[in-house]
């Protein structure tokens, strides 16, 4: 058995691998895609075939934000319905997890025996660094053998490694869709502002009588208060409501 310290090609094959995962172009893919992409270059450091999920906490609440199959996503929601597992150790204590052989697990409560019952042998929960974001990489692993100690501390090294740019990733991801969220209700306040305005010149409307007129009509047609605002912007014309 080899050891990922003593220079053999053990180790040679974790450098390729590091050298594979600074390779990747994480500003070009989504989560999910750089996700794939770390699983298939940690599955060459362990005897069986891995599943992986991202796991991020909000307000104590954990939630997948993205997994290569359903098996990840699947054991993913078993620990997030009884409360326990490796993922949630993990995530809320900022401590790596390893499970060599989850048939012979017994914490956790009836997860290990789960996770055996489809298939998985082993997993390892890699935190993320303190951060903004709370949670972390989770990889199951198929096999038909346990979990060798050798591949075991190889993919966790390179694990312990890909969190922080896969972390990265999906702050980028929630700062994009917060400015997209800014936008649209920028967008949103400027349609009503324009509609109130209208209104209140052709109609000698108050602004708060305006805005309750745009408000009847929404509820009336069951359409979003901006829709409505852009149509009157857009054509003039006020919906009865």
């Amino acid at each position: 058995m080899t050891h990922p310290d003593d220079g053999t090609p053990a180790l040679a094959n974790l450098q390729l691998a590091l050298t594979e995962l600074s390779g990747l172009s994480f500003a070009e893919h989504t989560l999910d895609a750089v996700l794939r992409e770390v699983t298939g270059v940690a599955t060459r450091l362990t005897p069986g075939t891995l599943a992986s999920s991202v796991t991020v906490l909000s307000d104590g609440r954990p939630t997948t934000v993205a997994a290569t199959d359903d098996l990840a996503l699947d054991l993913d929601l078993v620990q997030y319905r009884l409360g326990t597992g490796p993922c949630l150790q993990a995530a809320e204590t900022g401590n790596l997890v390893e499970v060599p052989d989850l048939s012979a697990e017994r914490r956790w409560r009836e997860f290990p025996e789960q996770a055996a019952g489809r298939g998985c042998r082993g997993m390892v929960s890699v935190p993320f660094p303190a951060a903004p974001v709370t949670g972390g990489l989770n990889v199951y692993v198929r096999s038909a053998r346990a979990w060798d100690e050798a591949a075991r501390q190889l993919a966790t090294r390179f694990l312990a490694r890909a969190a922080v740019p896969l972390m990265n990733r999906f702050l980028y991801e929630s700062a994009l869709a917060r400015v997209e969220h800014l936008e649209t209700a920028m967008s949103s306040r400027a349609a009503i502002e324009q509609a109130k305005g209208i209104l209140m010149e052709r109609r000698k409307l108050s602004a708060e009588q305006a805005f309750e007129a745009l408000a009847r009509a929404s509820m009336a047609a069951n359409r979003k208060l901006r829709d409505i605002a852009e149509h009157v912007v857009s054509t003039g014309e006020f919906p009865p409501g």
